[in-house]
Formats: C-alpha cells, sequence, structure tokens
C-alpha cells in the first residue's frame, strides 16, 4: 500500500530560510520535523496521473510571487498569510482536476499560509503571535515550483521536485 502524498509549492530559497528560521525559533523542538512549507494538498494518492498532471503544469508555468498579508491565528498556534491570483488560479485548476481523489480538507478552498507555530496551548500561541507581530513585515515571495512528498506519519520524505519552466 502506498503512503499518502503531498503537495507544497517550493519558495525561493533566501525566504524559505527565514520562514524556517522563524518556524525553528517557535515551533516545539521535539516536534518540528520539517521546514517550513505552503502546502496545497495534504493526502494525494500515489497515482501516475498526478505525475503526469504536475509534469505538463509546469512546462508552462513561469516563476510568480506571492506576497505575505499579516499572521492567522490557528488555534494552537500561528502562520503567516499568503496571498497569489497565480496560486489561486493553480490549486483551483488543480483541485478540479483531481476532485474525485481529494479527501474532504482537499476539496477546501485555499487557505495559503506558511506555518511557524502549531502544536503549542492556545493561550502560548496568542502571547508567540502577538511578540512575533512586533516585528513582522509583510514581503513579496517568489515560488519556483512545486514539490511532491511522501508522508511518513510526522517526517517527509520528498519524492520529485516540479520546477517552473524558467526556474529550470
Amino acid at each position: 500500500m502506498s503512503v499518502p502524498l503531498i503537495l507544497t509549492l517550493i519558495l525561493e530559497e533566501e525566504p524559505s530560510a527565514y520562514f524556517t528560521s522563524l518556524r525553528d525559533e517557535y515551533f516545539p523542538v521535539e516536534k518540528n520535523f520539517l521546514k517550513a512549507h505552503l502546502t496545497l494538498f495534504h493526502h494525494l494518492p500515489d497515482i501516475k496521473i498526478i505525475d503526469e498532471d504536475l509534469s505538463n503544469y509546469t512546462l508552462e508555468q513561469n516563476t510568480f510571487m506571492l506576497e505575505t498579508s499579516g499572521l492567522m491565528f490557528l488555534g494552537m498556534g500561528f502562520a503567516v498569510k499568503m496571498q497569489s491570483a497565480e496560486l489561486e488560479n493553480l490549486h483551483a485548476s488543480l483541485q478540479k482536476k483531481w476532485w474525485m481523489y481529494l479527501t474532504n480538507q482537499d476539496r477546501q478552498k485555499l487557505r495559503p499560509h506558511i506555518t511557524i507555530q502549531n502544536k503549542v496551548s492556545p493561550e502560548q500561541a496568542r502571547v508567540c503571535m502577538n511578540e512575533f507581530l512586533d516585528r513582522f513585515e509583510d514581503r513579496k515571495v517568489p515560488s519556483t515550483g512545486l514539490a511532491l512528498w511522501e508522508y511518513l506519519g510526522g517526517p517527509w520524505k520528498l519524492k520529485k521536485e516540479y520546477p517552473w519552466k524558467d526556474w529550470k
């Protein structure tokens, strides 16, 4: 039986390192298995059509920018909200193609974000989010492609990257 796949957006190296440093600062160390990421789909089947669709999509897609747009309280953590019309179009297009394979979670409207903290008490999350808010500045963030991951019950294993056509 194959493991579920997770699809994330790849961010340019500098902003990716910045968000990962924030995650390292705020995420509980014993529960922090991952670098910062922006998840597009949480539970895809490991089937040939997924790889084919992603390979075809990235042949046509150029690098695009996302913008941070404040913070999002997650209940037991917080995230940086992201916005991009291109990202919304990408997600909607893939969602439509894969609808029959999607879980209820992946059928929802995308709320793009990068989780900075999770798995803490709501009180701690609010304190940390308010602390971070004092130094938070919106920024533009280039995307460079897509990454498909195998979910291993905590850690993830990279299965394949799909760079945008102008990033190769």
